[in-house]
């Protein structure tokens, strides 16, 4: 029998960056990693919110990703939390969106970071930042929701 492809398990999320901004595209590139990182991925301990990607010399750079070591980590490495890490696109895809960020207002956000196949991805969204008015919808879109789901409940007791 054919093996089934396993389902990309999710390690850290970025929902306020959804809330921040509108997306426009999203990529997926791969990061390059520590040992010490990856045995901390592997437990959890990754944080995204307050991430975001640069380009520097053709090249993206993912910073503010925090990535705390375990305790168990080895003594003759002195891990750094909030380590500066490379992501890996292809260039051609890099090129293009090297174009698009210099148009006014967009922006790479990461948005998740994922296992696939064993290794870790993050999923780069080019986004563009929502204004206070903006915000303000989706807090009133939501509030109706929640009470139209409140009424529904209610009335079907």
């Amino acid at each position: 029998m054919a093996k089934k492809p396993e389902a990309p398990s999710r390690i850290a999320e970025n929902k306020k960056a959804a809330f921040n901004y509108f997306f426009e595209e999203r990529h997926e590139a791969g990061i390059v990693l520590h040992g010490w990182e990856v045995k901390a991925l592997r437990s959890g301990k990754a944080q995204i919110s307050e991430g975001y990607v640069i380009i520097k010399e053709g090249e993206l750079y993912l910073i503010g990703c925090q990535i705390q070591p375990l305790k168990t980590a080895s003594t003759h490495v002195s891990p750094d939390a909030a380590r500066i890490k490379k992501l890996l696109m292809k260039k051609d895809e890099i090129r293009r969106l090297i174009g698009k960020v210099e148009q006014k207002g967009y922006t790479l956000v990461p948005t998740k970071l994922y296992w696939k196949n064993g290794l870790v991805k993050c999923d780069v969204a080019l986004a563009k930042g929502k204004g206070e008015h903006d915000k303000r919808d989706v807090i009133r879109d939501r509030e109706g929701k929640r009470e139209v789901e409140r009424a529904m409940k209610s009335r079907n007791r």
